[in-house]
């Protein structure tokens, strides 16, 4: 078995979630919306939650910290867009 194969697939891995972690985290401010402003919150507190869940549940928690990056990412897309129009 070729040992660089696992280890490249790993550290892609393990690039995708710090990328995805910093993208996520990016300060994101929802000016006069507050309730997407608190949506933002919430998601970025699951995310922490998620980090810190035991285990990786056979990828699920893996794919949840994507999807909680997703929403943070799409929540600051909406926000930004409601700011310029």
């Amino acid at each position: 078995m070729n040992v660089w194969k696992p280890i490249a697939i790993v550290s892609m891995g393990a690039l995708t979630v710090s990328l995805g972690a910093q993208i996520a985290f990016a300060e994101g401010v929802c000016h006069n919306q507050p309730r997407m402003q608190a949506a933002l919150e919430h998601f970025r507190d699951a995310r922490r939650e998620l980090e810190h869940a035991e285990h990786n549940k056979g990828g699920w928690r893996d794919r949840a910290i994507l999807a909680a990056d997703n929403a943070i990412r799409e929540t600051n897309a909406g926000c930004a867009f409601a700011d310029t129009h």
